[in-house]
């Protein structure tokens, strides 16, 4: 049996300000956009990597989500607490160069953790933690 990863889901605020992060800032392709005003689907992915993508939602599409919960989740969001990807490269400095040069809100800087890894973390226009790893 063979299972993939083809898709995660991060929710966004600002359509328009998400897809100028994903695709102008990570670097990231357009794959799929549908949709309109509050209910904007948009599938965005690596160019190395066509079978593996995220979609960035609506934080509330469910209509069976109740207005506390609505409120539960926006709140999440703005602490960045709700949703998260981490992602991996080979040069880790020099893409936190490009994120911090864009002026993209940095969480950590580029640093060696305790568990092995060396890594960084930014926030997405929605509030979303992306942790970027350093290839080995």
């Amino acid at each position: 049996m063979e299972i993939t990863i083809h898709q995660s889901f991060l929710p966004h605020l600002d359509p328009d300000a998400s897809l100028e992060f994903y695709t102008g800032v990570l670097g990231f392709e357009v794959r799929l956009d549908v949709g309109a005003g509050d209910m904007r689907f948009i599938t965005v992915g690596p160019p190395n990597q066509p079978d593996t993508a995220i979609v960035l939602q609506p934080p509330t599409p469910d209509p069976s989500i109740s207005d506390a919960e609505r409120q539960m989740i926006l709140e999440m969001m703005a602490k960045g607490t709700y949703a998260g990807v981490n992602l991996a490269t080979h040069d880790l400095d020099a893409v936190f160069a490009n994120i911090e040069a864009a002026g993209a809100d940095i969480v950590q800087e580029p640093l060696d953790q305790d568990y092995g890894l060396r890594d960084c973390a930014v926030r997405d226009p929605a509030g979303n933690l992306i942790r970027i790893q350093q290839r080995p």
